[in-house]
């Protein structure tokens, strides 16, 4: 029987090896393993439950952080909301568990990986992160931050699909209905964000009116 988790559990078959086309993406960000000789700051160190996966992160602060209060994200994290950071796939670097993650697309419910897709430890199936076609959205509850201030480089910017909150978050930042900048913003969301919104909806109202006057 194979030391696998995958053949032991029967999520996808992997037995460890780093060849052949079925293993490509072992050699793609962000699972690639940066080699010792590339120019990888180590700022933060993050890990699953059981310890099986480990992982590294560059980047001092992430690109973005939010609370997601879709019912996706409930269901699949079993709590109110995901915190979730957003990184560039080269920001992270896996230490141990390349061949004990496991992955789920949800649209289609499938294990293959297929982008969109969530990535979890497929031995205690702590959630790693969602892969996206060009970013990746990591937990920061699995990083072990050192410092108060490590942590407040996460602070997040805004809420997403607040409309489906189970509980009320009274910190004053954005609360949109939907996709942040995509969706509207909810009455209990700051002024200024809301005014903002407004000119941006504006000045994009106005240069589209600007397009069709000149298409004609």
């Amino acid at each position: 029987m194979s030391n696998s988790t995958y053949a032991a559990n029967g999520d996808n078959g992997d037995l460890g090896s780093t060849e052949g086309e079925l293993n490509a993406w072992k050699h793609r960000a962000p699972y690639r393993v940066h080699d010792k000789a590339e120019d990888f700051k180590v700022r933060y160190e993050g890990s699953c439950h059981c310890g099986k996966i480990k992982y590294q992160l560059s980047r001092e602060k992430p690109l973005d952080s939010k609370f997601c209060h879709c019912t996706t994200c409930q269901k699949i994290h079993g709590a109110p909301f995901q915190w979730a950071a957003i990184f560039h796939k080269d920001d992270i670097n896996f230490t141990h568990g390349h061949h004990d993650l496991g992955w789920y697309e949800s649209s289609e419910k499938t294990c293959v990986h297929k982008l969109p897709c969530k990535v979890s430890c497929a031995y205690c199936r702590t959630p790693i992160m969602d892969e996206g076609r060009n970013m990746i959205l990591l937990f920061p509850t699995l990083i072990d931050f050192k410092t108060p201030e490590d942590r407040k480089n996460f602070d997040i910017s805004c809420h997403m699909f607040y409309t489906r909150r189970i509980l009320d978050i009274n910190d004053g930042k954005p609360k949109w209905t939907g996709i942040n900048d995509s969706s509207d913003l909810m009455a209990d969301s700051p002024q200024e964000a809301v005014n903002e919104l407004k000119r941006k909806r504006q000045d994009e109202e106005q240069e589209k009116s600007k397009k069709d006057q000149e298409s004609k």
